[in-house]
């Protein structure tokens, strides 16, 4: 039996999610020199157990399949059944960078919007942020609400608006996936290209989940641009921690 599209489309991402997951787990295992944390600071410092977590974010992956599969049939819909044809590459890639700039900007605002506002941040945005020390499991775990909008809301709208095909999104949205995944999962790995290419690493992202870098350093997945421009950007270096690993240091006072 022959599995359309859409269907793949809503539920490729999420596979995606717990197989690096699980890859990026194992690294944070064996390389312990690449750690931004020392081990056992998650259970230390985290108010939220790794299996509250899990759940969370499994139940997040049901909602989010039903919506973007939902997406991708009324794109479906609008063709009147016919089938959908893939663009060229020149056109695939300015959808794509269309499809991060909008999934960006959806995010950055959203997220800072929910930290300035003291009630959203107290009963929505919080759940997210007892995880002090971010990790890769946690890295889509939130409140229902907060997933709803930041991720699933924003992926659907990068979607629909960038215009790219079904097809297509199933590999933009596992790219955007394991983006995620690495901004949280606390290993800075000088030779990884998601680092070493984009200034929106697990560093940029670390400082943000610190006590002190709360409302800077909103921006995510992709780019810092929105945090460069509007002023929320928290300086910072990151330097070799006494006994092994990395650590954040930040170079100016919140």
């Amino acid at each position: 039996m022959e599995i359309s599209d859409e269907m793949l489309s809503a539920i490729i991402p999420p596979v995606v999610h717990w197989v690096f997951a699980g890859i990026y787990g194992l690294l944070g295992t064996y390389l312990t020199q690449y750690r931004l944390h020392p081990k056992g600071d998650e259970e230390k410092n985290n108010t939220v157990s790794k299996r509250a977590v899990i759940k969370g974010v499994l139940i997040q992956h049901v909602v989010q399949i039903a919506v973007h599969y939902m997406a991708a049939k009324v794109r479906g819909n609008e063709g009147l059944g016919a089938k959908e044809q893939q663009p060229s590459l020149p056109v695939v890639a300015v959808q794509w960078i269309i499809a991060m700039i909008v999934m960006d900007t959806w995010q950055y605002f959203v997220h800072r919007f929910i930290h300035v506002n003291r009630f959203l941040y107290r009963h929505i945005h919080a759940a997210h942020h007892a995880q002090i020390v971010p990790y890769v499991y946690g890295a889509l775990y939130g409140h229902p609400i907060e997933s709803l909008l930041m991720d699933i809301i924003g992926g659907a709208l990068a979607f629909l608006i960038s215009g790219m095909t079904t097809r297509t999104s199933i590999f933009f949205f596992s790219f955007a996936t394991i983006k995620s995944l690495d901004l949280h999962s606390g290993l800075y790995i000088p030779w990884n290209p998601l680092q070493a290419l984009s200034f929106n690493n697990c560093a940029f992202h670390d400082t943000h989940h610190q006590l002190k870098g709360h409302r800077h350093n909103f921006s995510q997945p992709f780019f810092i641009s929105w945090d460069k421009i509007l002023g929320t950007y928290m300086p910072y270096s990151v330097e070799e921690r006494t006994g092994g690993g990395f650590e954040i240091k930040f170079l100016k006072d919140a």
